[in-house]
């Protein structure tokens, strides 16, 4: 039956064509396949095509056979922008108004303070399954753990997946500084990785897996494919880090203006766009030999684990190709956040803790058993020339590069650079149309939902200039990092470390680094968009932070949490098992004295 549908189906394409001529390529076919390729705190230019100078040339050709976006936003970190993602609902709606690692235990449990993705909302993955479409997740979910919220339970037919912020890349073992397992599962139950496991290479196995074991059905596919690349630990094949030993020794100020240079000559940024000065970055010059050595190895793995990325986004596509998929196959490739600057080697219990549980040498770092992170030098000029980082709501933490491929469809306008303004929440409306899938308008399953909030990017897809948004102000906060986004200018706070909890106005068409505060130029709009703000902030349900909040001193209180509650269950099965040892020797001697 199912290969009856598939033959009427190609038949009435044929007449379609017969019928319509040369017009009919440009036709979208029905149902298109949906592949989504979420990489992991990739900064804005961290994409060859977007200016990065590291090999990602299967990324680069999709973004030539589609649209890069380069005025797309999400949040400051990965599951608020995860559950926005899935659901096209704004993060406190969907009940990541911040996340389990960095939240303040004040807010935990208020409304829209879930830290996972809540039953309020509908995911991608069942409003597509309503729809007649087979859906796979693989990868990074980090949007709940318990059995009613794993992706299984959330509408994927098939998933295998990850439920905490990030995990080792070459074996079953977790971020040991977070977590006390690596919560891997497939469809809801606890899953083995493979002996010969690397994280990238796992994830889109899995994914075809998934689509050649159901392919019979003859259905349409949506598949969600989660990279652990290039979230900490920094870690890729010897071959692929090998390959770029000869890269990086100028240092991070260098690459930073030389990705800004590229990324203008691209059209990302305007030629005339100001580079952000970034106040947390240490001048190269006078780390020591040592350090710089270290450095330079650091991001010779950074660029290794992109790379090694990109080989099986191009593998997945050969795949699809010769599946005869690709042409009838929708990709949408972002990053979670901008680049992670955090360097949990910064403290002293930080360095001794890693230090008993990672081979942290220099000649180690990037490969198995290593716990290697970029820290805020190198992160800087990944996210070039833009400001701040991940966490922060500067644009360095939620400007990312965007690429939409269609291939062969007029629809998606081959090879441009669209600058309007677009957000994370427009995914879905977005795929929704080009499907031809029903939005639910706020209700599912006889119950009351959050209505999808994102615009359907379609407009801008075909070539048109302006954002969909117009001048409609959309906010957001994390944290208490918090932003309005209205036309083309943001007001945006950030608190300390990062920033000074003082509001600025920017234009971020023009000055994407955020390098001249308007808000003395413009008080109107100023005073107009802080409104805009406490609009949203009263809507959304936001949470103002406890005193002297940061999202670095949360972090690094729950990892010392979870070390302590790690090593307290460690001590107590050791002496649990030294007392069950005595008692097996006790009851020995006097079954012997008798």
């Amino acid at each position: 039956m199912a290969g009856a549908s598939g033959w009427l189906r190609a038949a009435g394409i044929a007449v379609l064509f017969l019928s319509s001529g040369a017009q009919a390529q440009d036709a979208p076919s029905a149902h298109p396949n949906i592949v989504l390729l979420v990489a992991d705190d990739w900064g804005f230019t961290d994409v060859g095509a977007f200016g990065a100078e590291f090999a990602t040339p299967n990324l680069d050709a999709l973004a030539h056979a589609g649209m890069r976006f380069a005025n797309f936003h999400v949040a400051g970190s990965c599951s608020p922008t995860r559950a926005m993602l899935q659901t096209g609902v704004m993060n406190h709606r969907a009940g990541l108004g911040n996340m389990p690692e960095t939240i303040p235990d004040a807010h935990r449990g208020k409304p829209g303070y879930d830290t996972v993705m809540n039953h309020r909302v509908v995911t991608i993955a069942q409003m597509f399954g309503a729809a007649g479409y087979r859906t796979y997740l693989t990868g990074k979910w980090h949007l709940g753990s318990d059995s009613a919220r794993l992706p299984h339970a959330r509408g994927y037919d098939r998933a295998f997946s990850l439920s905490d912020s990030g995990a080792d890349n070459f074996e079953q073992r977790p971020i040991e500084v977070l977590y006390g397992v690596a919560g891997w599962t497939e469809n809801g139950r606890p899953a083995r990785l493979p002996k010969d496991y690397y994280s990238s290479r796992f994830v889109v196995q899995k994914a075809i897996d998934y689509i050649e074991a159901d392919r019979a059905s003859g259905k349409p596919f949506l598949a969600s494919i989660n990279f652990l690349a290039n979230h900490i630990p920094v870690q890729a094949p010897d071959s692929d880090i090998a390959r770029y030993a000869a890269m990086y020794q100028g240092g991070w100020t260098e690459l930073r203006a030389a990705r800004a240079r590229r990324a203008a000559a691209l059209g990302i940024i305007p030629a005339d766009a100001r580079l952000a000065v970034m106040p947390t970055t240490r001048d190269w010059t006078k780390l020591t030999p040592d350090e710089r050595a270290a450095a330079t190895r650091v991001m010779q793995a950074y660029a290794g684990m992109a790379t090694a990325m990109d080989r099986e986004v191009g593998r997945l596509v050969a795949h699809l190709k010769a599946s005869g998929d690709y042409d009838n196959t929708i990709f949408v490739f972002l990053s979670d956040n901008g680049a992670e600057p955090t360097d949990p080697y910064a403290t002293l219990r930080g360095r001794l803790f890693l230090r008993m549980r990672y081979d942290t040498s220099a000649a180690n770092i990037g490969r198995r058993n290593s716990f290697s992170n970029i820290g805020p030098g190198w992160a800087s000029a990944a996210v070039s020339p833009l400001a701040g980082y991940k966490f922060s709501a500067a644009e360095g933490g939620l400007r990312v590069p965007l690429i939409v491929a269609w291939p062969g469809h007029a629809r998606v306008r081959a090879g441009a650079v669209n600058t309007g303004f677009a957000h994370v929440t427009d995914i879905v409306p977005t795929l929704a149309e080009l499907a031809g899938v029903p939005l639910h308008g706020g209700t599912w399953q006889g119950r009351t939902v959050e209505p999808v909030t994102g615009r359907s990017l379609v407009p801008m897809l075909g070539g048109a200039a302006d954002s969909v948004h117009g001048d409609a102000p959309l906010g957001y906060e994390l944290s208490g990092n918090a932003a309005l986004f209205r036309g083309d200018y943001k007001l945006v706070r950030n608190l300390p470390p990062t920033g000074d909890g003082q509001w600025r106005l920017y234009d971020i068409q023009s000055d994407p680094g955020e390098t001249r505060d308007l808000s003395a130029a413009m008080p109107d709009r100023f005073a107009a968009m802080q409104a805009d703000y406490a609009a949203y902030a009263k809507a959304n349900g936001v949470l103002d932070m406890p005193p002297g909040y940061t999202a670095d001193d949360q972090i690094n209180r729950y990892a010392f949490q979870q070390r302590g509650r790690g090593l307290l269950i460690r001590f107590g099965l050791w002496i649990g098992a030294v007392v069950v040892a005595l008692g097996g020797l006790i009851w020995w001697w006097r079954t012997k004295r008798r």
